[in-house]
């Protein structure tokens, strides 16, 4: 038997209240964390459904359900290199999202990211692309 919950407010016994769409618009509606070496998996995930390792440092994350449009929010962040865990700075970048010729927004795709990591350019680097162990990635929007 199916049933539907509707509500305004969520409250706790000591936490105080909070309107539900916070709940609703303020949730990740996907997120992921992966190795980004050798064979790439998830650690943990949300709403993400596969991973491709296109090259050094270079990935694309599909997710399960679509965003509604393309004004959605994207953090991403990856860190740590072999041997170095904590030690070594890894950068990174969106490229595009899953497409890696876009360069119109309209091109922007609702079902996946594209994307690149690489060594901070700096006196020792010159910004090389680089497989961190830890990438993360968190999505905030509507989906469809």
């Amino acid at each position: 038997m199916a049933g539907k919950i509707v509500a305004d407010t969520l409250e706790h016994s000591t936490a105080g209240s909070i309107a539900t769409n916070y709940v609703v618009k303020g949730s990740a509606k996907a997120w992921c964390n992966f190795n980004g070496q050798g064979t790439i998996a998830f650690r943990n995930s949300l709403n993400c459904t596969s991973l491709v390792d296109n090259g050094t440092g270079d990935y694309e994350v599909s997710y399960v359900s679509n965003f509604a449009d393309i004004g959605y929010s994207l953090s991403f962040n990856s860190f740590g290199l072999a041997g170095s865990r904590g030690g070594g700075f890894v950068g990174s970048k969106v490229t595009s999202v899953l497409n890696p010729n876009a360069v119109a927004q309209n091109n922007i795709l609702t079902n996946g990211h594209h994307f690149q990591c690489g060594m901070a350019a700096d006196a020792g680097n010159n910004g090389s692309a680089a497989e961190p162990d830890v990438v993360c990635l968190d999505v905030n929007g509507d989906l469809a």
